[in-house]
């Protein structure tokens, strides 16, 4: 029997934010098969569920599977599992711990509010001119910007589309089919719009990504990330730098997803984080 949690992340209240799965591997067990962690989350259907094992080191390894199969990375479901660690009392208040994922070994500050580092960042490519008009099309884009539309990643790739207002952000409707070809063809996850903003939000943002059988998700750590990422390489924001987005507006889900940004001659580190909402718990009979 394993001990599983259905967590709400990115937000402090039932029903909000974006939920995931958690389920705990006991540390003397190995992980489950590959297919029979995939079948749970296909069971759970949210976007992603996190598996994670406690190491005799202190640090801890966690995986991810969508409906579909592994991904490297989540960054919800990463605050989902280190708040149920915290809340479980594994996990001491402002400790920072090393969370190893297929996007490397990764730091986790834990807490009420879950800070975690993500991948060192990368911009992967800029889209063509013909990519970017094709894009526009699937995506039901008619007003632009002056930005570039950018693969950036973060532990996962995503395409940042930046778009010309909040009204224009809301009245997307992505072509899902088309949409999922294109990302398989740019190698992507999938594509984060996002809309500067001046209402106390750094930007209003959306994503989808119906490749990895998700039409649009209310909050993604690794994309906000990236994110941060796009904003600093082109110069609209500056290191030392802290971020706030607002993402779930269109399901009425809500969240807030907090960034911070430091740079130096070496390296740029990302963190991602924000609180969570355990709304129901149990075991697996397996």
């Amino acid at each position: 029997m394993l001990s599983y949690y259905i967590v709400d992340a990115f937000t402090d209240k039932p029903f909000g934010g974006n939920t995931a799965g958690v389920v705990l591997i006991e540390a003397e067990q190995p992980f489950l098969e590959d297919e029979t962690m995939r079948l749970i989350a296909a069971e759970f259907r949210y976007s992603e569920t996190a598996f994670v094992k406690a190491e005799t080191d202190g640090s801890f390894t966690t995986r991810y599977f969508t409906p579909t199969g592994e991904v490297p990375l989540c960054g919800h479901a990463t605050v989902a599992t280190f708040g149920v660690l915290f809340k479980n009392g594994m996990l001491h208040e402002g400790q920072c711990y090393l969370n190893h994922t297929l996007s490397g070994d990764l730091k986790v500050v834990a807490g009420p509010i879950t800070m975690m580092q993500m991948a060192e960042p990368k911009l992967i490519a800029t889209l063509s001119d013909t990519e970017q008009n094709r894009l526009s099309s699937i995506m039901g884009l008619t007003e632009t910007t002056n930005l570039p539309v950018q693969i950036v990643s973060t532990g996962l790739p995503d395409i940042m589309l930046p778009v010309a207002s909040i009204k224009a952000l809301q009245n997307l409707r992505p072509d899902m089919k088309a949409l999922s070809e294109l990302s398989e063809k740019l190698q992507v996850v999938g594509v984060h719009a996002f809309a500067l903003s001046e209402d106390g939000y750094t930007a209003h943002v959306r994503n989808f990504a119906p490749l990895y059988g998700i039409n649009e998700e209310s909050a993604t750590g690794t994309s906000n990330a990236a994110l941060t990422y796009y904003l600093y390489h082109n110069g609209i924001i500056k290191a030392p730098a802290r971020c706030a987005f607002l993402q779930g507006e269109a399901m009425q889900r809500p969240s807030v997803i907090a960034t911070t940004l430091s740079s130096n001659d070496l390296q740029c580190e990302i963190m991602v984080g924000g609180p969570c909402c355990v709304v129901a718990e149990g075991t697996l009979n397996l």
